[in-house]
């Protein structure tokens, strides 16, 4: 994998207690940070996107926020590294207080990253400080409370890292000089030999109907979002044994796919007009030959390897152009299931469903500013499953719900297609 090999990052072995993997973590994301200049780490490309510099203060500030003040009993008084930094650096937690305006992350000058990187040193010797005295106090609930909030945040600063990658792509994509984050002369990170696979022809494998229980069950760590287990009912249907190919995607265009509005959702073809779309993002056509932006520069596209960066209005107008449909998360979620053999649920793309991100039957948000995780956003958006090859080793499961506007191109977003029986 492109990250992988770069950045040197291995799986954490399961066996690797908790405060070890919490250090691997961190240790993770300042690896990323390393392969850039302060210029870099500064830059803000888009208001859905955020500096890198920004990313490693939030993911401290997240720490410092909700597990060092809350367990502050154990720290005789807390004192913040940086007041400003509360307002700096809160996403979008209400119930914290004032927010910085996300579009104007950029214009951060201050603090510097030299003083980002102390910022991140000090959370990190306050939280090991505060795991020994826990541990120490031998207090089963403060011990299990700590474990949790750091498990939320490890979990929160992975989420993190998939953004750092996305975003400096497209702040990079965005530069004239088209930039490479990492020098090795390889392909997009589709470097993993199993997708040889997405040059064979499609297969369709078939799902009977059926009454299923959806959702996380059993041990381990998932978001609240991914609960409460409960039952959804699907009809029979049909899913592609692998992800759709850049080359398929390029016969949708050369067929004139972005001009015909009967394949478009309405909103879709209207937004498509507006930005005068006539392709992928980060693709180009230069002396009759494609090509698309990667974190190793310009790179010549591989028709074999899976098509990314597509809106869900994209991936729902290929979808119908191909005869099929996008699938619901339940059918993706039973078809991974049944079906691990399948090399690509996981690892190579996000996939988009055609379900809105809406709540499980039960959810409740949990109170206080932690609460306003997941279940706030569950408007106006939709459900992409599986992951990405900038996920992070270990982070994804079967039951992860990710979620994005119909127009988000710049996260690592392909398909995977249906069809109804």
């Amino acid at each position: 994998m492109e990250i992988a090999r770069d950045i040197e990052v291995s799986k954490i072995p399961a066996e690797t207690s908790l405060i070890e993997r919490w250090r691997q973590v961190r240790a993770h994301s300042i690896a990323i940070a390393q392969t850039l200049s302060a210029e870099d780490c500064m830059a803000q490309s888009m208001p859905d996107a955020s500096p890198i510099k920004w990313h490693l203060a939030h993911t401290s500030w997240f720490f410092e926020t909700f597990v060092l003040e809350k367990l502050e009993e154990f720290e005789s008084e807390f004192i913040a590294f940086d007041p400003a930094f509360r307002v700096l650096f809160n996403s979008y937690y209400n119930g914290v207080g004032e927010k910085h305006p996300r579009p104007q992350r950029g214009l951060l000058t201050r603090p510097t990253l030299e003083q980002v990187l102390a910022y991140r040193k000090n959370v990190d010797q306050r939280i090991a400080r505060l795991w020994q005295q826990v541990v120490a106090a031998n207090d089963t609930a403060q011990l299990q409370q700590l474990q949790t909030l750091l498990e939320l945040g490890l979990q929160h600063e992975q989420q993190h890292q998939e953004l750092m990658l996305t975003d400096i792509k497209h702040l990079f994509w965005c530069n004239p000089l088209a930039p490479a984050m990492f020098s090795t002369p390889i392909d997009e990170a589709y470097s993993n030999p199993s997708l040889s696979s997405h040059s064979k022809a499609l297969q369709w494998q078939t799902f009977d109907a059926r009454l299923l229980e959806i959702g996380h069950q059993g041990a381990g760590f998932f978001f609240d979002n991914e609960a409460p287990r409960h039952r959804q009912f699907i009809e029979a249907f049909e899913l592609g044994d692998r992800l759709v190919s850049n080359g398929e995607y390029l016969a949708f265009i050369e067929a004139g796919g972005y001009q015909n509005p009967a394949l478009w959702l309405s909103e879709g073809w209207d937004w498509r007009q507006n930005q005068a779309l006539q392709h992928p993002l980060y693709w180009q056509l230069q002396q009759q030959h494609w090509r698309v932006f990667t974190l190793h520069g310009w790179q010549a596209l591989d028709l074999a390897q899976p098509v990314c960066h597509l809106s869900y209005f994209e991936a729902s107008a290929f979808a119908v152009w191909a005869g099929a449909r996008l699938p619901t998360e339940f059918e993706w979620e039973y078809a991974a299931q049944q079906r691990p053999d399948i090399a690509d649920w996981f690892a190579h793309c996000w996939q988009w469903t055609s379900s809105s991100y809406a709540a499980y039957p039960g959810f409740a948000i949990a109170p206080g500013a932690i609460g306003e995780y997941n279940g706030k956003f569950m408007a106006n958006q939709y459900v992409l499953r599986g992951s990405s090859c900038f996920t992070p080793a270990g982070h994804s499961r079967l039951t992860y719900r990710n979620f994005f506007p119909a127009t988000a191109r710049w996260q690592m977003s392909g398909l995977r297609l249906a069809r109804s029986l």
